[in-house]
């Protein structure tokens, strides 16, 4: 298999597509849709069966710190529309019978191999006991998310908006994880992410943030990945 960065995603970078302002486009939805088009990561998504490029940057923080361990419990938070849960069902090798990925996002989402999924908010207050059942009775090895709230294009804003997400993910993943358990969730920088890093010390051996390279190099965009629950 061809890794991210491989020979495929290199190739990809060669070509260029250009879109023109067309009737009823804007600027700005010229400029997204050519970002998409000349993007190497969605076409590889594309052609592998991945549902988002975000299926990447879970790969490229996995194969770094090797979290997602066959036989692995994993939840995923806000999961929609699957791309991390179809690197989680691979990586615990689910088809194999081993592990087990239980997917949770309040919008719903189309099915995955290997993958249960809860058409409902993670914040509701039986959330914790529906996915611990799900998993066997057991808790979580690792509850990870990539969720981010709608931008509102002001920096400070989205900024605040998604470290809410983070930190209420936290919080559910302290009811979920296993000792030992990992965590992993998108942040934005802005200049609250290090208060939620010294928060997480103190539940976790090691915390750091990480930018995968499948991240694209004009956004504010990082993970934070705490391993080592201490329970």
């Amino acid at each position: 298999m061809t890794r991210p960065g491989g020979s495929s995603i290199k190739n990809a970078r060669r070509l260029k597509v250009r879109v023109k302002t067309g009737k009823g486009r804007t600027v700005s939805q010229k400029a997204w849709l050519e970002r998409q088009l000349n993007d190497p990561y969605v076409a590889e998504a594309k052609r592998r069966g991945y549902r988002s490029r975000a299926a990447f940057k879970l790969t490229e923080i996995d194969d770094k710190y090797r979290f997602l361990k066959p036989g692995g419990r994993i939840v995923d938070l806000g999961a929609a529309p699957g791309g991390w849960s179809q690197v989680a069902v691979e990586r615990v090798k689910v088809k194999e019978g081993k592990g087990r990925v239980i997917a949770i996002d309040m919008h719903g989402m189309d099915g995955i191999a290997g993958v249960t999924i809860f058409h409902k908010d993670f914040l509701d207050d039986d959330a914790p006991a529906l996915l611990i059942e799900a998993l066997g009775g057991e808790k979580a090895d690792v509850v990870m998310s990539d969720m981010a709230a709608h931008a509102t294009g002001h920096r400070q804003t989205d900024h605040l908006k998604i470290m809410a997400l983070a930190e209420a993910a936290f919080d559910f993943a302290k009811d979920v994880l296993k000792p030992g358990g990992a965590f992993l969730a998108k942040v934005l920088r802005g200049g609250t992410e290090g208060e939620m890093l010294k928060v997480m010390k103190q539940h976790f051996e090691t915390v750091r943030h990480v930018k995968p390279k499948a991240s694209r190099e004009d956004s504010a965009e990082l993970f934070v990945l705490a391993l080592g629950f201490r329970g």
